[in-house]
C-alpha cells in the first residue's frame, strides 16, 4: 500500500494496519508470545530497535508511547503562530539525534507493564489517535505548510508515521520473532 496522502487513505491504512496487527498478535503461540527476542545473529537487524525491544509488550509500548507524543503535539501548539515558537513532538530535553535514548527511556519506565495492559493501553491511544485524525479535514492534514508548527511536513504525515507506517513496522518485528521461534 503507497503512503497516504489524503485523510480518507489515512484512516484506512491506519485502521487495515492496526487490525493486522493485532490480529497477528492474537494468533501468536504461546511460545512465541513467552519467547524472549534474539536477533543478534542477524547482522542485517543493526538499528537500535532490533536489541531494545524484547517482546511483545516492548513493541506495543513503543508504539503507545509515540501515540501519546501525537496527541500532544497539536496541543501544545494550538496557540503557535511563528514556527520559531513550535514545540516539537518530541519531548524538550530530545532531539532528532537522541530520540533514540528516548526510546530507551519510554522501554525503562514500561518494564513492570504486563503485556495485556500493554494491549489496553495501545488499542485505546490508537483510538484516540484515530479520533483525533478524524478531526481535521483533509486540507489540514495533507496540505503543506498549513501549520508553521509542523515545518515542512504535512501534519498528516506525522499521523502516518504513528499509526500505519509504525503498525507496519512493529508487524514486520514481530514476524521476524516468529521466524525465529520457528527455527529453535
Amino acid at each position: 500500500m503507497p503512503r497516504p496522502s489524503t485523510k480518507e487513505d489515512l484512516l484506512k491504512a491506519a485502521k487495515e494496519n492496526y487490525e493486522t496487527l493485532m490480529t497477528f498478535i492474537a494468533g501468536m503461540t504461546e511460545k512465541e508470545l513467552n519467547t524472549q527476542f534474539d536477533f543478534s545473529g542477524q547482522p542485517s537487524k543493526k538499528e537500535a530497535h532490533w536489541s531494545r525491544d524484547k517482546n511483545v509488550r516492548d513493541v506495543l509500548i513503543h508504539l503507545y508511547e509515540w501515540h501519546k507524543l501525537m496527541m500532544q503535539f497539536p496541543k501544545n501548539n494550538a496557540n503557535v503562530t511563528d514556527s520559531k515558537k513550535a514545540i516539537s513532538i518530541l519531548p524538550p530535553e530530545y532531539s532528532w539525534k537522541t530520540y533514540g535514548a528516548m526510546n530507551v527511556m519510554f522501554w525503562k519506565r514500561n518494564q513492570e507493564t504486563t503485556l495485556e495492559d500493554a494491549k489496553e493501553m495501545f488499542a485505546k491511544s490508537h483510538a484516540d489517535v484515530m479520533k483525533l485524525i478524524e478531526s481535521y479535514s483533509n486540507e489540514e492534514l495533507f496540505k503543506a505548510n498549513y501549520f508553521c508548527w509542523t515545518g515542512s511536513a504535512p501534519l498528516g504525515s506525522f499521523f502516518v508515521s504513528n499509526t500505519s507506517s509504525h503498525y507496519a513496522w512493529a508487524l514486520k518485528k514481530l514476524k521476524a520473532h516468529r521466524s525465529n521461534c520457528k527455527k529453535k
